[in-house]
């Protein structure tokens, strides 16, 4: 062959490797999604597209698979930039062998997996696929576990990130769990270990693939989906959105943009506490109001909502929030609350991002149904993640802090870097409420008028027993702040304390309650 022949044969081999069945990608689109290089286009940078293992093909020669062998073998993989810094992905087709995994579909896989842990990048994975490629049995299988050992590998080393974009059911959900952040989409994903036939087959009940694994399902019950988007499209942006705001690797900073300029003073705050203690605000409108710009991407919104989780910037700074949401449950911890705090802990301190934590809470969820679903265990999920995280660590007590609530909400006495509190905090062993029926029981059952007893000894209870001038006086809390300052000083308190270093004891690794 001549040069030019072999230069011909080349572009025929790129062209087969990137050509699609033509009805395939026509019910691709019919069902609401784009095929894996239409998405690779619609998220990366233009141009930015770099592929890896377009020309493989599988191996197998078992049930006639060796007269059906795609170039690429039903996954795209390679590198590009977003907003251009580099990240690594792989995009399943599911326009070739439903998107099926197999022994060459699982190695390009890892092989962009270990490139990008190499690199210290990001990895991204697109998924849409039918499951396991029953016709290679086993191999199948070891493909996934080879997938899932590298997510643990690289967890805490570099970003991982999942976009359902189609089904994801049996053993293959175990990856995207393992990653870092979950994005799904309303309608055409799911996520599932056993499908609604299986589960009709064992235990005869009739469930439908959305409500079993949909979008909903997972981002307001299960709680592994942490964004859901209406469509592709909205899940590149918030996809995009959401890496703004970490870091290439453990090794380095987060990106810090320029601050916005003016006056950090939000004299608005002053307003927003209601007078009477157990009356409810949105503790998101403290969150959006010192943040810059009021920008806050808030994950998992519709999961645990007594606890709201999420990045934003100050001063330029990435920084993660946690807050109790008086508006859900009061802000008590719960069970599932204190686990997605804990994950969200464990990851802001892993990848270098400063907590900001706003506390407003009454005290952990009483009742037997948290008690026997182990509240102890989980609620301890979250001191754990408080007391091992070594980031800077700013925390603003706005009213309620009761309880071993107190303590778990990152406290100075689990080394909180700096302990803040507004006129309005109260920090006390239970409500003033309670305190004063247990305490004064005989003096409330003596009195000629109970209920103005009783006002007045709560009044009397918090100004002696929980009012912030009292754990100011113990050191508990560095500063008593007016509302309206709080921007001003997380934002000193994030230049102050951008040079913390602490070191870790010498272990394997701590034993966190799970």
């Amino acid at each position: 062959m001549t040069t030019r022949e072999r230069i011909e044969e080349l572009e025929q081999r790129l062209a087969q490797a990137q050509r699609s069945d033509a009805k395939r990608v026509e019910k691709q689109h019919a069902a609401g999604k784009l095929t894996a290089r239409e998405r690779m286009e619609a998220l990366l940078d233009d141009g930015s597209f770099v592929e890896l293992d377009a020309l493989a093909k599988h191996r197998s020669t078992n049930f006639g698979m060796e007269k059906r062998r795609w170039p690429g073998d039903g996954v795209v993989t390679g590198h590009g930039t977003i907003e251009g810094r580099p990240i690594y992905l792989f995009a399943q087709d599911f326009t070739v062998f439903g998107g099926a995994l197999g022994e060459v579909h699982a190695e390009k896989i890892c092989k962009v997996m270990d490139l990008a842990a190499r690199m210290g990048a990001p990895v991204i994975g697109l998924n849409d696929s039918g499951g396991a490629r029953i016709q290679e049995g086993v191999i199948s299988l070891g493909g996934y576990a080879e997938i899932f050992w590298r997510n643990v590998q690289s967890s805490g080393v570099i970003p991982q990130i999942s976009l359902i974009l189609g089904p994801c059911a049996g053993g293959a959900v175990y990856s995207p769990a393992m990653t870092d952040f979950i994005i799904m989409t309303e309608g055409t994903s799911h996520m599932f270990i056993t499908g609604p036939d299986v589960i009709k087959t064992v235990t005869h009940e009739e469930i439908g693939f959305e409500e079993l694994g949909g979008a909903q399902t997972h981002s307001s019950l299960s709680g592994v989906a942490h964004l859901t988007t209406a469509n592709e499209q909205e899940a590149f942006v918030e996809l995009r959105r959401l890496l703004a705001f970490l870091p290439q690797n453990n090794l380095e900073q987060p990106p810090r943009l320029v601050p916005p300029s003016g006056n950090d003073e939000r004299p608005q705050l002053d307003d927003l506490m209601p007078d009477n203690p157990n009356t409810p605000y949105d503790i998101r409108d403290i969150i959006t109001t010192v943040a810059d710009d009021g920008d806050f991407l808030e994950l998992q919104p519709s999961w645990a909502q007594n606890l709201v989780i999420g990045f934003t910037r100050l001063g330029g700074f990435p920084v993660g929030v946690v807050a109790n949401q008086p508006q859900h449950l009061a802000g008590c911890l719960d069970i599932e609350a204190s686990t997605k705090g804990a994950r969200f802990v464990r990851f802001c301190d892993a990848f270098n991002l400063p907590l900001v934590t706003f506390v407003d809470v009454p005290g952990f969820l009483p009742g037997r149904e948290q008690e026997h679903g182990g509240i102890i265990r989980h609620g301890s999920k979250l001191l754990y993640a408080f007391a091992e995280a070594t980031v800077p660590k700013l925390t603003v007590i706005t009213r309620k802090a009761y309880g071993g609530a107190y303590d778990v909400m990152a406290s100075k006495h689990i080394r909180a870097d700096l302990n803040l509190a507004w006129p309005t905090a109260e920090i006390a062993v239970m409500g003033s409420e309670g305190a004063v029926n247990i305490i004064f029981r005989k003096e409330l059952a003596a009195a000629s008028d109970p209920e103005k007893t009783r006002r007045e000894l709560i009044e009397e209870y918090r100004q002696k027993f929980a009012s912030p001038w009292i754990a100011a006086e113990m050191g508990y809390i560095d500063r008593v702040i007016f509302p309206h300052d709080t921007r001003a000083e997380l934002l000193r308190g994030l230049e102050r304390f951008s040079s913390k270093r602490e070191p870790r004891p010498k272990r394997k690794h701590g034993n966190i309650p799970l």
